[in-house]
């Protein structure tokens, strides 16, 4: 119960991790990429998405699913997937 309650606090704090940057998706629309410009852009945007979540959750300490959860929402929320 404890670590669903953290993985659900986890998931509100992510939305906000990344309120100041556009998605990737955003962005690569507003430079109007297409083609294999488009599909490399995307591909940085995410690994840096990652990175950033992986060291968010290191940051608040979340291991297990809490971890988990929190790091897949926060890319995707990055991603605009």
């Amino acid at each position: 119960m404890k670590t669903l309650l953290i993985a659900m606090m986890s998931l509100a704090v992510c939305g906000s991790a990344f309120a100041d940057d556009a998605t990737c998706s955003a962005t690569a629309k507003d430079k109007k990429l297409a083609g294999a410009a488009l599909k490399s852009f995307m591909t940085k945007c995410e690994k840096d998405a990652k990175t950033k979540c992986t060291a968010g959750a290191k940051e608040k300490k979340l291991h297990g699913a809490a971890e988990t959860s929190f790091t897949n929402k926060c890319v995707k929320d990055a991603t605009g997937e």
